[in-house]
């Protein structure tokens, strides 16, 4: 086997992510385009190599990922998740370190339904006495 080929598929609300690690020199590459012309704001590249920081793999692997659906934000979340998940594959002893720090649990927080009766999920009509 030439090279070895990790993926992960990560999730936060409306986003998922498909990730593949490829040993390399850390270049992190989403939807084609490199990380600073894709990702804007510092934080979230931080979001992103979190658990490359977390396993101090930061330099050793290529990150290539195919992100759709969601905000920025929200598809930050959702690399970090796919993210920590290839590096499982990877190598099992990272579970620890990636466990305490929560890369691998999946953000359960979604929209809310909006209900009938209701304008929104929660805001009512307003309210008048007459």
């Amino acid at each position: 086997m030439a090279t070895s080929k990790y993926y992960g598929t990560g999730r936060r609300k409306k986003s998922i992510a498909r990730v593949y690690l490829v040993p390399g020199t850390g270049k992190i590459t989403i939807n084609k385009r490199d990380i600073d012309e894709y990702l804007g704001l510092e934080t979230l590249k931080v979001i992103v190599r979190q658990p490359l920081v977390a396993t101090e793999t930061d330099g050793k692997f290529d990150v290539m990922v195919n992100v759709k659906g969601g905000g920025y934000t929200g598809q930050a979340g959702a690399i970090r998740h796919g993210i920590a998940r290839a590096l499982l594959q990877a190598d099992a002893d990272y579970r620890p370190v990636l466990k305490k720090s929560g890369f691998l649990t999946r953000d359960p927080r979604m929209k809310e339904r909006k209900k009938y009766g209701l304008k929104a999920a929660r805001r009512a009509p307003q309210f008048s006495k007459r």
